[in-house]
Formats: structure tokens, sequence, C-alpha cells
């Protein structure tokens, strides 16, 4: 009899292993028809750069026809693919650089022949894939910019100085400052006064950017770097504090863990060592001004972000990397698409709305300031804080740290995040981790007054957890309440076993909640 029913139970064992089998190789599958149908709608979105050829050709031809200057276009590359919508935004901004081309850059076929030049101009435009960007370059043989006269025209507008002392890269770029215009008269193919801050601005609107390079005597080279496409995006989620922003997964290098001492050298230089490149640093929030410095209590380890787009680089500190996400994003509409730095927003599965940056193109834009706000909130540079944190012995108390500390520890990043809500709308201080070892080295940075952990959780759960706090001496008396899914009384007794002050089944009512965490920092404080 004992044998049939063992017999039975394997059996059922072998036959439920094959149904969660057969389920996952459906849900596989699935998953493979929705990629391929999303691939072959992406595929009917992208059309050749060349299909607006013709377009860009004419609008070379009658430039030169109205400026009375030889000039031809000619274009490399164009058979590479692109968003039909992104390629469509960017056809004005590509005709007005032609037209600035050929009415500023190409000279009078007298001056080209005096010069030693052909009588026509070219103007190259070369299209290149560069990850998921597109790189779209105008390139003219033409005289370069005229500094002297762009950097007087700054002077009588007001932009600049007289004492103020640019570089030549610095009076290059002053182009694009609304209304600078260094046509001698107006008219429709100067363009009216309306300056390059129209394709800069429409460009950042993409999530794009530009560069530019002139050489006297040897011409402009304007460098227009584009997504590929904008409908479907890989992107990367970062915390910073309580904030969360969105970065395409294309720009993102590298994520690396720093020690602590390495993160203080570059708060205090201002650079991150990259491969021995010195890379400008920024905390995050102060790009996005929405706080100074980091508030987390980090471990032996912070996480440094390394971005790229256009070829260049920047180095970014943030709390945490959330992890990829495929998102459609969306358009900002006209109030803030012209926002530089900023590409575009998305809505989660979760419902949260976050929006996406370019941290490249947001570091050009609002790194000085950056600097400023950390200066004017803390009148110090943020690794001071950080260099108070690291050197902080287990347990020691701040004036900071008067409030009491909760160390809240689960795996689910929803769950920590709307649990550290909770409590600091209740006043508390609030310390993460995503599983049982980076609790413990929480631990190791300041003792909170109670912790509060689930059980399951990867590399170490929430029972080895309180193991470990009851086997340290420094740390044996600190109260844990466990929150879990795990309600089975055999369960509770184990957790009482261990040591566990208060087991709370999920979902939990948030008043009893904070009423025991209540009691257990007000015994805490007493002890003080």
């Amino acid at each position: 009899m004992m044998a049939e029913s063992v017999h039975d139970v394997a059996t059922l064992q072998r036959t439920l292993q094959q149904t969660v089998a057969g389920v996952e190789d459906d849900l596989a599958a699935q998953g493979r028809q929705t990629r391929d149908l999303q691939r072959d709608l992406l595929r009917t979105r992208m059309v050749e750069f060349d299909s607006i050829a013709e377009r860009l050709y004419g609008v070379v031809r009658q430039a030169a026809k109205d400026f009375g200057k030889p000039a031809r276009l000619e274009i490399e590359g164009g058979s590479l693919e692109m968003d039909r919508g992104v390629l469509e935004r960017s056809v004005p901004a590509f005709e007005h650089i032609l037209r600035n081309a050929v009415g500023h850059g190409i000279e009078p076929a007298a001056a080209r022949l005096a010069a030693g030049k052909p009588e026509e101009g070219v103007i190259t435009l070369t299209v290149e894939q560069q990850s998921n960007d597109v790189a779209v370059t105008f390139a003219d043989d033409g005289a370069g910019l005229d500094l002297a006269r762009i950097r007087e025209k700054a002077l009588e507008q007001g932009l600049i100085e007289a004492h103020q002392a640019l570089t030549e890269a610095e009076v290059a770029n002053l182009v694009f400052t609304a209304g600078l215009s260094t046509a001698l008269e107006l008219s429709e193919m100067a363009g009216r006064g309306i300056g390059l801050d129209v394709v800069r601005a429409e460009v950042n609107a993409l999530g794009g950017r530009v560069d530019l390079s002139t050489e006297s005597g040897q011409g402009s080279r304007f460098k227009l770097v584009l997504p590929l496409t904008t409908a479907v995006n890989q992107v990367v989620l970062l915390r910073l504090g309580e904030v969360v922003m969105g970065v395409p997964a294309n720009q993102v290098e590298l994520v690396r863990r720093v020690p602590l001492a390495m993160l203080e050298a570059a708060y205090a230089s201002g650079q991150f060592d990259y491969n021995g490149l010195g890379l400008d640093f920024y905390w995050a929030g102060a790009l996005l001004q929405t706080s100074p410095a980091s508030i987390e209590a980090h471990s032996k380890t912070a996480s440094v972000a390394i971005f790229r787009s256009a070829g260049q680089f920047v180095a970014v500190h943030v709390d945490e990397v959330l992890g990829n996400q495929e998102v459609v994003v969306k358009n900002l509409g006209p109030q803030l698409s012209r926002l530089p730095g900023l590409v575009g927003m998305s809505a989660l599965a979760s419902g949260a709305v976050v929006l996406i940056y370019n941290p490249v193109a947001l570091a050009g834009a609002y790194g000085e300031q950056a600097q400023a706000y950390i200066k004017a909130q803390t009148g110090r540079a943020p690794a001071t804080a950080e260099a108070e944190g690291a050197t902080s012995s287990p347990g020691s108390v701040t004036a900071a740290s008067q409030v009491p500390l909760v160390l809240v520890v689960d795996d689910s990043i929803t769950v920590r995040r709307v649990t550290q809500r909770l409590l600091k709308r209740e006043g508390y201080r609030v310390a993460l981790a995503a599983d049982g070892l980076q609790a413990l080295e929480q631990l190791q940075l300041e003792k909170p007054a109670v912790v509060l952990a689930d059980i399951e959780m990867p590399r170490m759960d929430g029972f080895d957890l309180v193991r470990n706090i009851r086997a340290d001496d420094k740390l044996k008396d600190l109260p844990v309440i466990m929150i879990t899914s795990r309600i089975a009384e055999k369960h509770r007794e184990y957790a009482r076993a261990l040591g566990v002050d208060h087991y709370l089944g999920k979902p939990y009512p948030e008043d009893e909640l904070i009423a025991l965490v209540r009691a257990y920092c007000d015994t805490r404080l007493q002890e003080k």
C-alpha cells in the first residue's frame, strides 16, 4: 500500500513537472511571437535616408541659384534605414544647415579660385550608424565660420561681455544662440534672423545632439546624432533618492561598483578615471536639480554609471540601477521637447511615468549649474558627506542620525520603495537592502532601531539574516520584524525560535506596522 502511494506521488510530480514545462514552453513561444511581431512592425517604420535625397539636392540647387554660388551636394551612406518619424522631423533641420552652408560657408566663385579651390563648392552629407544612433554629418569645403564676426555680433546683442575670454570652440557655438545672425541683410535665405538654435532645439527634442567644428579657410562640419528609432527602446532605469529616471540602454557604456574612497576622490576632483580617461563626474540628482547629494547609507561600494553619446563620455553617481525595460517612448509635446537632455517619457508596466534623459547632453547643458547647485545647497562637496558615512563606526550616532533609522530588507524594489515612502512620511530615516548580504553590509555602517525583513530573498534569505544578527554581539539585541507572505504556523514558530520579535503577513495593515516601528524606535531612544 505504501509503495503504491509513493508511486502515485512520483507520478503526480512527473505530471506536474511536465505541465509546468509545457506552460513555460508556451510562454516562451508567445514571447518569441511577440518579439517577431514587434520587429516586423518596426521594420514597417524604417525608410532609407535616400528617400529624402532629391529634396535635399533641390535645396542646395535652389540655394546656389539664389546666392549666385556654384555648389553641389554629395550624399554618402544614403542606403541606411532610419525611423520614418525621426527622418521626417529632421528634414527641416537638414534643410536649414544646407542653406547656411551655401549662404555662409561656400565662398563666391572668384574667391574660391583666388584661394586655389575649385570654382564649385562641395557639401558632403555622410550618414553612419553608431550603435542605436544615426550620425548625419554635413561638411562643406568653404571658408569656415567667421569667428571674429560672430563675436562682434554677440557683443552687439549683449550675449557676451567685451572682457570675456572665449575659446574658438565657444565662439563657434554662439551660432546656436537664439536670434544671432551674421547675415549682412535679412532675407528668406539668410533665415530672417533665425539662427541654428532652431536646429539644435529640434535635434534635442528627438533625444539627439549637435556637434560643430570649423577651420578657417577649410570649411565647417555639423554632426547631428539622432536615434535610429523612437518607437520601442531598451531603457535602463536608475534611482537617485526617490526619483527614478530612464536612460536609453545604448548610451550606457558601463555600470561599476566603486569603493567609497574612489567616489570621494571623484567628487573632490570632479573627474572619474575610466580606462585612463578623466571623465566629467556628477551626482545624478544635481544634474536634475532634485537633490544636491545622495542621502543613501552606502555599503562599502557605490554605483557609478558611465554614459556615452556622440563619442563623448560622462560619469554619474546613482543610488541604484533598477534594471532594463523595453518601453514605448512617448513624445513630450512642444512645451518640454526643447529642453536639452530630455529624450521623452514612458509609462511603465506598474503605471508609473518615467522621464527618459540623455545624461551626456544633460551634463553638457547643466554641468556648471549642477556644481553651483551642490555648492549653494550644501556649502561643501558631496564627498564630505560620503566620507563621514564611510568613516563612521557601526552604531555611531551623528547629529543627522538622531532620527531613528529603519532598515528595510526585501528583494522586491516595489515593496522597498512603498515601505520607504511610508516610513519617511512618518519622519524616519530609511536604509534599503535587496537581500541578507546587503543588509549585513548596511548593519556595519550604522545600527538601525529596527529591521524589517522578508523571508524569500536571493543569496541570503531572511532566516539566515536573523541567525547572523543574533550571532553578532553588537547586533544581537536588534529588533527584527519579519514581513512575509509565508503565514503558516510552522514558519511563525521557526521565526520565533530564531529570535524574530514580530511576524507580519502580507498584505499587512500600515497602521499596525507603524505602531510596531514607533514602539521599537521609542524603546531604542530611551535606552540611549
